[in-house]
């Protein structure tokens, strides 16, 4: 008797040890990619700003440029969206947008850009060159494709968006921001 209640107990233990954790709605990417780190002018109120301006909030960074003309716009408007959803709890979180057409992304066209989005939106402007190390740390890809005779410049960027802990540690990436829910939850796991 108490060897079979012992092997009970230990099937119960083992069992409780090898589940899961709950799956995240973004790729887990602790320990993988650097602590945010970054110096910008920030477009809300022209203030530079660096990576510790955001501790204690959960960071949301974003690359992509003001003339988009449909993944930025449907990702931003899916990031409020989970900002909504979030309730008071969107007060303990900032969404970075860091443009990669800092030519045609002023400070006033990007502060203008972000307000039609959420309050917790901040757009980020740099030099071509501190936008460049920026986008290398978490290796987003974009280019500049020279304007023709008869069209401008166009810019492509890949649309991850990369999610930090209020300590500054890259936590999870996302190439998809569709699911607002799954967005949200791992946001407040992440705050709690």
């Amino acid at each position: 008797m108490r060897r079979a209640l012992a092997c009970v107990l230990l099937a119960v233990a083992l069992t409780s040890c090898s589940q899961s954790k709950k799956p995240w709605y973004g790729s887990d990417i602790t320990g993988v990619m650097p602590k945010l780190s970054f110096a910008m002018v920030r477009a809300n109120d022209d203030r530079q700003v660096t990576a510790n301006d955001y501790l204690d909030r959960i960071v949301l960074l974003y690359f992509g440029y003001t003339n988009c003309p449909d993944i930025c716009p449907t990702t931003l408007a899916n990031l409020s969206d989970m900002l909504q959803k979030l309730g008071p709890e969107a007060n303990k979180v900032r969404v970075l947008f860091v443009t990669v057409d800092p030519n045609r992304d002023t400070l006033p066209v990007l502060k203008k850009y972000v307000a039609a989005f959420a309050p917790q939106m901040d757009g980020l402007r740099g030099t071509p060159n501190a936008i460049a190390a920026l986008a290398r740390r978490y290796r987003v890809a974009y280019s500049v494709t020279p304007a023709g005779p008869r069209h401008p410049y166009t810019v492509t960027h890949s649309s991850a968006v990369f999610l930090f802990d209020t300590a500054g540690r890259a936590r999870l990436v996302t190439l998809s921001t569709d699911d607002s829910n799954g967005l949200a939850n791992d946001v407040r796991r992440l705050l709690n």
